[in-house]
């Protein structure tokens, strides 16, 4: 078993998308902080098919010390519990997975003209004025472009 990083995702997401790996990045990054965000409010975060995040308040307890067998009081404390989606549940459970294609699920198909090859089509680059993408990406995509504007 592989461990994947954050960076593995962003090339293979560039790569697929055809955007600059820049750009993924910013946008993957914006993504997991908004997460972390949303947690830290204390808001659940539902992911169809993927999962849910939630924060679960766990009940102070009394604990050992392994070395010393002294009792310990281990205080209330805030938890993030994941609950496994549908389609993450089969993917780990060894149903096929699909074939690393990009789901878009209720989102229309861009048409884009055909490279030099023929028969072949390249993916809609998102950040394209002349494409319409969906309100969640465009308002990615235009925090992502006030991030950058804003660091130059």
């Amino acid at each position: 078993m592989a461990t994947i990083t954050k960076k593995d995702l962003i090339d293979r997401i560039a790569d697929r998308t055809d955007q600059k790996r820049v750009v993924v990045k910013r946008t993957v990054q914006m993504f997991l902080d908004e997460i972390v965000a949303e947690l830290g409010n204390g808001n659940r975060l539902e992911f169809r098919d993927f999962g849910v995040f939630e924060i679960k308040q766990r009940a102070p307890r009394i604990a050992q010390n392994p070395k010393t067998l002294e009792r310990v009081e281990v205080p209330s404390r805030k938890t993030i519990k994941f609950k496994i989606g549908r389609l993450m549940k089969d993917a780990v459970e060894g149903e096929p997975a699909g074939t690393g294609e990009i789901v878009t699920r209720g989102v229309p198909k861009i048409a884009r003209p055909a490279s030099d090859k023929p028969g072949s089509v390249k993916a809609p680059r998102l950040a394209s004025p002349d494409v319409s993408v969906t309100p969640v990406v465009k308002t990615t995509l235009n925090h992502a472009a006030k991030a950058s504007a804003d660091r130059d």
